[in-house]
């Protein structure tokens, strides 16, 4: 197929996608399974016109999932506008780190004793398929900083912060594969805690918050003084690129510097409307977004481009550039996800996956959640929207361009691909039927 070609099947498809958007979320199929048919249907099972493998083109493969990651980390905490102290962010953080661990080594475990997979490769399966992933999460997190439902929000939280607090145990694995007698020495694991978890975590999450909270005052002032209403996307993207590149430069989380510069923007955002109260805002949560107070009617009205608008349109501008980002790229992976799916088809990542989803997700959520007081059936939802995707992709790219080779890499891979397939179509089913249900019975 020839270039235009492309260009136009690439338009068809958004196309179909955009006028069939309403029929997604009413019916039990979810646009990412429609991109995964999409993939397949082009994928060297059936019409064979284009070949992607993610393990030959592991590094390019890494790197588009780093940006699409980044941009939706950053959107997902820019859309969290309740308290820090608030118990999504206590629920979530339980989640994304004790549960995590729990989680990581369970699945080495399996994959060690079920699939027959050394110890090392086994933990790195772990880390891989253990993270909420935060892009196809989207279908069940926020929608909105108004959004205050509290299963939306924990799942919000624990997919911003995962992704950071897997990776120092594919690190972990990474370094264990490479130099094995390592685990002779008395000094190996607190050099690995102090540099990959304590500074790698803490680093990202303060780097990318001070950016966060710093550009947007920044960005807002200079609005302000110079009454500029002007569209400008690149607030968005600057955030984006720095707190990644920044954190990463200093060998820190970009994952996690990425959406904490979300969470400080939409900090400084809470910050300007408490600086500045109207009538009807009081500088909390129940205070409307300053987003919401633009639209294209006022938007154009200079004489009404106070501190808070300005912020409203910095905060709104970068929703919408990061929103659309996001989409694209992701659109782009689980496409790509499909068609490599011929190449790394392994049934045992089917079953493997449902073990995961049915029984060590819901188990180490019940565990972490068992004093928090939280109604059964949300910790059930909790257990079960442990959604699989783009983040492990991410790292089995980032695992094969760092040396894990071999032929007991290969199978993990192969499993780990099968074991993403299987969450985008099993969860991809039950989101709009689950939260209907729980919509119309009121059940929490």
């Amino acid at each position: 197929m020839q270039f235009l070609g492309w260009i136009a099947a690439a338009g068809a498809l958004f196309l179909s996608m955009s006028l069939a958007s309403a029929w997604f979320r009413r019916g039990p199929v979810t646009s990412f399974s429609l991109y995964l048919l999409t993939g397949i249907l082009c994928g060297p099972w059936i019409a064979d016109v284009i070949r992607i493998d993610i393990v030959i083109h592991a590094e390019w493969v890494r790197r588009i999932t780093d940006i699409a990651m980044a941009a939706s980390l950053f959107i997902t905490g820019l859309k969290l506008r309740q308290s820090l102290t608030a118990q999504p962010w206590r629920i979530g953080g339980l989640l994304a780190f004790p549960a995590m661990v729990m989680t990581v080594f369970s699945m080495a475990i399996v994959a060690h004793y079920l699939a027959g997979l050394p110890w090392v490769i086994s933990l790195a399966f772990g880390a891989i398929v253990a993270p909420t992933d935060p892009v196809l999460a989207s279908l069940i997190t926020v929608n909105n900083a108004r959004d205050d439902d509290s299963l939306r929000s924990t799942l919000s939280v624990e997919a911003g912060l995962n992704d950071g607090s897997a990776l120092p145990f594919l690190m972990l694995a990474l370094l264990l594969y490479g130099n094995p007698q390592e685990l002779m020495s008395w000094t190996f694991f607190p050099k690995w805690g102090l540099i990959h978890v304590l500074w790698a975590l803490s680093a990202g999450l303060i780097v990318g918050y001070l950016l966060g909270l710093g550009i947007g005052m920044l960005a807002t002032r200079m609005r302000h003084i110079y009454q500029d209403i002007a569209p400008n996307d690149l607030i968005a993207l600057s955030l984006i690129a720095l707190s990644y590149a920044v954190a990463q430069y200093i060998d820190a989380s970009g994952f996690l510097s990425a959406f904490a510069a979300g969470v400080g923007l939409r900090r400084a955002e809470k910050n300007i409307i408490s600086q500045n109260p109207r009538d009807e805002s009081k500088g909390d949560e129940r205070t409307p977004p300053a987003e919401e107070l633009v639209n294209p009617n006022t938007r154009h009205n200079l004489e009404s481009n106070g501190p808070v608008k300005s912020v409203g349109l910095v905060v709104g501008d970068a929703i919408s550039f990061g929103s659309t980002l996001e989409r694209l790229f992701a659109a782009a992976i689980v496409i790509m996800l499909g068609i490599t799916l011929s190449q790394h088809w392994d049934p045992r990542g089917i079953y493997l996956g449902l073990i995961l989803f049915l029984l060590v997700r819901p188990v180490t959520v019940y565990c972490m959640t068992f004093c928090t007081q939280l109604p059964r059936t949300r910790r059930v939802l909790l257990g079960w929207f442990g959604i699989k995707g783009i983040g492990s992709i991410n790292y089995i790219a980032y695992a094969y361009v760092h040396g894990l080779h071999g032929s007991a890499s290969a199978e993990m891979i192969n499993i780990a691909i099968t074991l993403v397939v299987t969450s985008v179509i099993i969860h991809g089913i039950t989101v709009a039927p689950v939260l209907q249900s729980r919509k119309l019975t009121g059940r929490d």
